[in-house]
């Protein structure tokens, strides 16, 4: 039987505008219900990882700059109840961007907020730089385990000798279920608590599904 001081913990950092991060994060909360793994969720930041970035496209320029937004209630929210609502508001949120489609505009993160039983004045965070430095720091947090050439979802977590183990990804779509969750979790470890593993990729043939 597992017991709460057998589990591990899984600190998984996050841009809620980013849809392959949400595609994992779904993955993570399939891995929980048969690994002994909770998840512990943090913020981190497309915008800033991107920040002065000039070789990028003009339309993800425009997406970066709306992507302050979202992120910067997710900061406030913790800040003033505690980290413990991250994961459920995260869930509010990428519903609505990525399940829904909504646009990332106030209405939306004013609903995501409600909908996670937060005040919706928190919404307000949405357009002021008050909570930068914490979402900076943050950011870096997650970013310092992996290096500045990757992007979000990281993943940090105790291997089997109980180094810290920390990647980015994995990403995939559609999101495994049940067994094939876990076998993936497995996997996913193994390979990432190799030393000297670096990376294995492809290209990408297909758009999130979000089933």
């Amino acid at each position: 039987m597992t017991t709460a001081d057998s589990r591990k913990i899984a600190d998984f950092w996050f841009d809620p505008i980013c849809p392959w991060a949400w595609m994992t994060s779904r993955w993570m909360l399939e891995v929980e219900k048969l690994r002994p793994v909770d998840t512990r969720w943090h913020v981190m930041s497309l915008a800033v990882l991107n920040e002065n970035r000039e070789d990028l496209p003009e339309k993800y320029k425009q997406n970066l700059a709306n992507a302050w937004r979202p992120v910067r209630v997710l900061i406030a929210a913790a800040q003033a109840h505690g980290d413990k609502v991250l994961g459920p508001l995260y869930t509010e949120l990428g519903t609505r961007f990525h399940n829904q489609g909504l646009p990332n505009e106030r209405s939306t993160i004013e609903a995501a907020l409600v909908a996670a039983g937060l005040p919706v004045e928190l919404a307000d965070a949405a357009d002021s730089d008050a909570f930068d430095a914490e979402l900076r720091a943050s950011h870096q947090e997650g970013i310092s385990l992996v290096g500045e050439d990757v992007g979000t979802p990281v993943i940090a977590v105790d291997g089997a000798d109980g180094e810290r183990v920390a990647f980015f990804g994995p990403v995939v779509t559609p999101i495994p279920r049940g067994e094939a969750a876990a076998r993936l979790w497995d996997g996913t470890i193994l390979v990432a608590s190799t030393p000297g593993f670096y990376e294995i990729k492809r290209t990408r043939t297909a758009a999130p599904s979000f089933e």
